[in-house]
């Protein structure tokens, strides 16, 4: 069986460590589409040593921002940024899901005053649990506990 590599990147950011399935999702809440004109990998459903199976998704020429990040680790808590400038790993971290999320959730509350446009307010919450994630807002204490599904893109 001939096995097929994925090509390494000269500059840009990957994403390792995914739970598997959700390479997508992270796609999207990056705003990754047919327009970005880079190179992007995704590998779905990879076996690991550590995690039995992952995602992890390549993206060439781009090193992604602190909110980007707090996206990331909202659906994958145990994903690694690598970013990687000429061919070589220049860092690497583990993503932290953040104590307080700031601009990034929408509260499922519909009356919730960061949902009114007339308020102009940015949805902020409190991390209660980080296993299973679950964040309450910090405006009308609505508990949220299926994050992924309300992270705004």
């Amino acid at each position: 069986m001939k096995e097929m590599k994925v090509q390494p990147i000269k500059n840009g950011t990957v994403i390792d460590h995914i739970p598997q399935g959700m390479a997508l999702r992270v796609l999207r809440i990056l705003n990754v589409d047919e327009r970005i004109g880079s190179t992007v990998s995704v590998l779905m459903h990879v076996h690991s040593q550590k995690h039995g199976l992952k995602d992890v998704v390549k993206i060439e020429d781009r090193e992604l921002k602190p909110k980007e990040v707090d996206k990331i680790s909202l659906i994958a808590p145990n994903a690694t940024i690598n970013i990687i400038r000429n061919y070589i790993v220049a860092e690497k971290y583990v993503v932290k899901v953040p104590d307080e999320v700031h601009g990034i959730v929408r509260c499922t509350n519909l009356s919730c005053i960061s949902n009114d446009p007339k308020e102009c307010v940015e949805p902020r919450f409190i991390t209660i649990s980080k296993k299973p994630i679950i964040l309450k807002c910090k405006y009308c204490e609505r508990e949220i506990e299926d994050v992924a599904s309300q992270i705004i893109i």
